[in-house]
């Protein structure tokens, strides 16, 4: 797995050894970014859920946000954010939570962030449920943007569908990018 763009530009990380999640692939990653960063370049503080290795938040780094928040529960994957956090030397920008997601979001810290990742197990039923929270809790900055990727058999609730304004798919993964609910506007729909 490498960073396939910005300051550590061709840097190879660490996966998660024996991890039975799948990986974003730098095909997906070069699609996701470049949505995202010709939609609002200017994405600093950023959270990383079900954060596995971190790719997506260290590709974030690489790139010019300034800050990421992983939250993760396995302790190799936990292992693999650290080794790779220590490989890149970006300790200062990175925050490191172990425990469950949906714990976080039960009770998150008072803070907004420019862009959520959520890349939760596949078909577990924790999509929907992760939106909610995320939205409930008001975690998006106003111009904030939310991609979660997960399977094409799971379908975003029709309660959601007025906060998104894009999906991308690839073969049986789908991402779908969601914005602020204080944004919502037609401008914003690509």
């Amino acid at each position: 797995m490498r960073i396939i763009s910005g300051i550590y530009k061709g840097k190879n990380i660490y996966s998660v050894a024996g991890f039975t999640a799948r990986p974003t692939t730098d095909f997906l990653k070069e699609m996701l970014f470049s949505t995202l960063f010709s939609l609002n370049p200017n994405m600093k503080n950023i959270l990383d859920l079900y954060a596995g290795s971190g790719s997506l938040g260290f590709e974030a780094i690489s790139r010019g946000s300034k800050y990421v928040t992983f939250v993760e529960m396995s302790q190799k994957a936990i292992s693999t954010i650290f080794a790779n956090i220590e490989l890149l030397g970006c300790h200062t920008k990175c925050k490191v939570l172990i425990k469950k997601v949906e714990v976080f979001l039960t009770n998150p810290p008072d803070e907004k962030y420019d862009l959520i990742f959520a890349d939760p197990p596949y078909n577990k039923d924790l999509v929907n449920k992760a939106i909610q929270k995320i939205f409930e809790n008001d975690l998006l900055s106003d111009d904030g943007i939310l991609i979660v990727e997960h399977s094409k058999n799971e379908i975003i609730d029709n309660d959601y569908e007025k906060y998104i304004f894009k999906e991308k798919q690839s073969g049986g993964t789908v991402f779908t990018f969601l914005y602020n609910k204080n944004c919502h506007s037609e401008e914003r729909r690509i």
